[in-house]
């Protein structure tokens, strides 16, 4: 018995055909898990990358050709597939091109006749074959015919006794890829599943193609809800086997417990604790455990992106017109389509912001519309991850100890190079907001955040004195007004309103957008992933934060008191690449005061309301060099009057992300 695959990825095109650049990344990706000795095991793996015609029939004739009964053979496609008039599907290949009608010309294409025939003289009983196709309007207008509903028969064009199809789609429509993926959606979670054993399902050592269909299928629906990977056999027999899957994996075990509770897409108090317990017992490191949370739940965050990057740009598009002309309505059904959005998914936001949004405030003229960071300007940084646990030694009052561990941390920025200020990238996700701890921070609430940036430090006293020189445009600026001076020490003894401001002056010289954060914003940057009450753990020391060192939190021992602030990045970041989020100065948010979460919105926006207008006292977050640690939780909520200036209060600026072009 043999494994044998051919992998055929076309991402070059004809001039007048979209390029797929995934398409080569897939195949590469397909080969490395079926050629991995332990994992695949294949005997033999052709990839094809951009055929010819000619080569590509070549190869999927010798794929079928010369085998036995009990061989296994995989045909795998990625690239763009079409529809004739007639509902015929054709695979494409780097010479396929249009004819003078602008329609394709179908000797330049594989019909799925010619796949079907040499599969069906073949005499193997375990034939595959998987498509990731983009069957939409890459080929141009007039290029595709679609039947009734839209669907391609692909049981009748490719199936057979002794074979299965998948797909990544049945219909006629955009599937593929996004901007900037590595893979393509289907693939991704087809080579997830079976290099990670995410696949094997009944826990037997073995994926088999259906196992690894449905997992994948579960994972698109989460990531990208419209598309429909579909499964075609035509009659069920013996199971057929793909890979192997170590069943007593401890990274596959701690997998299935991470899928059982977040299954959501988010990891709750009560499943936090569980997951805890189990990677240690599992005697994973942080990072491991880190990584398989990461990527189970990637494909609910990616989903969130999604809509939060339609909301936005309808937003956008509402604010020059209302309502909608047709032709927009058609420029947002096609955004729609390439972030596998369902009808249902724009229904609800498209309810919510029609209902929902005020008229647009006038645009002051002396600032101008916000402008984007270009994809050129953003780099990376790396840094390290600390975490703080509390081990019990032996005995049942033995004395406790604290440790630290330390897990290597990426994070992208981009520099405004006049001010010297890093705003680093922060992911959309969603989280739970607040505590039980305190009324204050009652009732913990899930709310989903868009991607932003976030100025790595608190803004510094340099930075201050820069933008305090720039044209005034409501209220003029201190350039020097903190209490304990240093270039690179945070500013304070700044009010809300100068804060502002400083928001104003320096939107109006970027041309971009710089504000405060929201409140449900700047916990979610401070927390950065994690459920305790400090971004490192369940408890604080002054090695890690300049606090109050006379006072204890939990197991933190007592430490040093400085009765000052200190440098901005004088202590460890959080996993975000975020510093100083807990202590050295308290940092002003957008929001005015409200005494708990009773009704608060659960799309990370500023909660402000008309009730508000009168209200003077504004939110602050962090805790400072002054206070207690209680005071410098992820989750406690502060507040003080718009006006006051204090030597312990600071503040850091966010700037929306731009949408994918």
């Amino acid at each position: 018995m043999a494994k044998v695959a051919l992998l055929i990825g076309v991402s070059e095109y004809e001039p007048g055909l979209n390029p797929l650049p995934a398409a080569a990344n897939d195949v590469e990706a397909m080969r490395r898990v079926l050629q991995h000795p332990e994992i695949g095991g294949f005997d033999r793996v052709t990839p094809l990358q951009n055929p010819d015609l000619l080569t590509m029939q070549n190869e999927i004739s010798t794929l079928f050709d010369n085998c036995h009964e009990d061989d296994l053979l995989l045909l795998y496609f990625s690239g763009h597939g079409i529809t004739d008039e007639f509902g015929k599907f054709y695979f494409t290949n780097c010479s396929t091109r249009k004819n003078s009608q602008g329609k394709l010309n179908k000797g330049t294409a594989v019909p799925a006749s010619f796949v079907h025939d040499v599969m069906e003289n073949c005499t193997s009983n375990r034939q595959v074959v998987i498509l990731d196709c983009c069957n939409s309007g890459a080929f141009g207008e007039g290029m595709i015919a679609r039947d009734a509903e839209g669907a391609i028969d692909f049981k009748q064009q490719l199936g057979g006794e002794g074979r299965i199809v998948l797909t990544s789609s049945s219909a006629v429509e955009y599937s593929f890829e996004r901007k900037g993926e590595e893979l393509a959606v289907y693939t991704r979670y087809l080579v997830e599943g079976i290099e990670t054993g995410a696949a094997d399902l009944d826990r037997d050592g073995k994926v088999s193609v259906n196992e690894l269909h449905d997992c994948a299928k579960a994972r698109v629906s989460k990531a990208a809800p419209s598309m429909r990977p579909q499964r075609y056999i035509l009659q069920e027999g013996e199971k057929i086997f793909l890979a192997n899957a170590p069943i007593s994996d401890p990274k596959l075990l701690y997998r299935s417990t991470v899928e059982e509770f977040s299954q959501d897409g988010i990891i709750r108090p009560a499943g936090r604790r569980v997951l805890n317990r189990r990677s240690q017992s599992l005697n994973l490191t942080i990072a491991e455990a880190a990584a398989i949370e990461a990527e189970v739940l990637e494909p609910y965050l990616q989903h969130q992106r999604n809509l939060q990057e339609y909301e936005e740009v309808l937003q956008e598009e509402i604010a020059i017109e209302s309502p909608l002309s047709d032709r927009t309505r058609q420029e947002l059904k096609a955004l729609q389509k390439d972030l596998n959005l369902t009808d249902e998914n724009v229904g609800a936001i498209e309810q919510r912001v029609l209902k929902s949004r005020p008229a647009p405030p006038p645009v002051e003229p002396s600032i101008p519309r916000p402008a984007p960071p270009t994809p050129r300007t953003v780099s990376t940084f790396e840094f390290d991850i600390v975490t703080l646990e509390v081990q019990q030694k032996s005995g049942l009052f033995g004395q406790k100890k604290l440790t630290t561990q330390t897990r290597p941390g990426r994070a992208e920025y981009f520099t405004e190079d006049f001010l010297k200020l890093d705003m680093v990238s922060i992911p959309g996700g969603s989280f739970t907001m607040g505590s039980m701890e305190y009324d204050g921070e009652k009732p913990p609430h899930k709310v989903t955040i868009a991607p932003f940036f976030m100025s790595k430090y608190p803004i510094t006293q340099a930075q201050w004195s820069v933008i305090a020189s720039l044209p005034k445009i409501n209220l003029d600026l201190d350039p020097d007004p903190s209490n304990f001076k240093g270039a690179n020490r945070p500013v304070e003894q700044v009010s809300w309103d100068e804060v502002v401001e400083f928001c104003d002056r320096i939107s109006q010289k970027t041309e971009k957008t710089y504000r405060l954060p929201s409140e449900a914003e700047w916990e979610y940057a401070c927390r950065a992933g994690t459920t305790t009450p400090f971004h490192f753990g369940e408890t604080i020391t002054t090695d890690l934060v300049n606090y109050d060192g006379n006072e204890t939190y939990g197991d933190s021992p007592k430490g040093v008191y400085r009765k000052q602030t200190t440098d901005v990045g004088s202590f460890p970041p959080n996993a975000f690449g975020l510093y100083d989020t807990h202590g050295n100065v308290w940092e002003w948010c957008a929001d005015p005061w409200h005494e708990n979460y009773d009704n608060a919105p659960a799309d990370g926006r500023v909660w402000e309301l008309d009730s508000d207008r009168e209200n003077t006292l504004r939110l602050l977050r962090g805790g400072s060099w002054s206070n207690n640690p209680i005071f410098c939780r992820s989750a406690y909520r502060n507040r003080t009057r718009r006006d006051d200036r204090n030597n312990n209060i600071g503040f850091r600026v966010l700037l929306p992300a731009p949408r994918t072009p």
